[in-house]
């Protein structure tokens, strides 16, 4: 006899749920996290500090609303929008803001940005032939992405060699990740496509 799932998705999920409010109040923290930045004005004072500790919470609330809608059964389509776009808001600001205050050259930011919202756009594009799922590779960018970026808002990786060496080196293996993963991504879509192609000419 097959066990039925413990937390079965129910036939109408509502949109105003738990899940859906912490990925709405992680793209509301995004402007507060800027601020910080801008008020700290390189100093890499108590403003550094609070800009870290905004980051660290919406990356934790990235973790909590993804377990909760998985284990409550709270997947709806605004959520499936709305949750990587928060992601890539908050990751995307945070390199961009390095770059404006002088810390991170652009082109990092510049080829991190492309392909982040060019994947999200190739996902839009193929979804009519299939659902493109995280690859372990695409988890693994997304931790060193976050690890890079709470390394760069740490004040001692301006102040302390060592430290923006480390931070520097997680960086550029983030950034490694991003674009391999990147082109993973293109490849898989192609694949989804030609199948979906292939087989309703059949």
């Amino acid at each position: 006899m097959t066990e039925s799932p413990a937390n079965p998705t129910p036939a109408h999920v509502p949109t105003l749920n738990i899940a859906n409010v912490l990925t709405t109040l992680r793209i509301i923290m995004v402007p507060f996290f800027i601020w910080a930045l801008v008020a700290d004005e390189t100093e890499y004072g108590l403003m550094r500090w609070v800009a870290l500790a905004i980051f660290a919470v919406a990356m934790y609330t990235d973790k909590l609303d993804g377990d909760l809608a998985r284990s409550r059964g709270l997947i709806t389509n605004f959520g499936k929008i709305a949750d990587p776009i928060a992601d890539k808001l908050l990751t995307g600001s945070a390199l961009v803001m390095f770059s404006i205050l002088g810390e991170l050259a652009w082109w990092i930011t510049i080829v991190i940005l492309v392909r982040e919202w060019g994947i999200t756009a190739v996902r839009f594009v193929v979804i009519r032939y299939g659902v493109m799922a995280a690859s372990r590779g695409g988890k693994l960018k997304t931790v060193l992405q976050a690890a890079a970026i709470l390394l760069y808002l740490l004040p001692w990786a301006h102040t302390i060699d060592w430290v923006h060496v480390v931070a520097f080196t997680v960086m550029l293996l983030a950034l490694a990740a991003t674009v391999v993963t990147g082109l993973d991504y293109l490849f898989k879509a192609w694949q989804l496509r030609a199948a979906s192609v292939g087989g309703t000419q059949k």
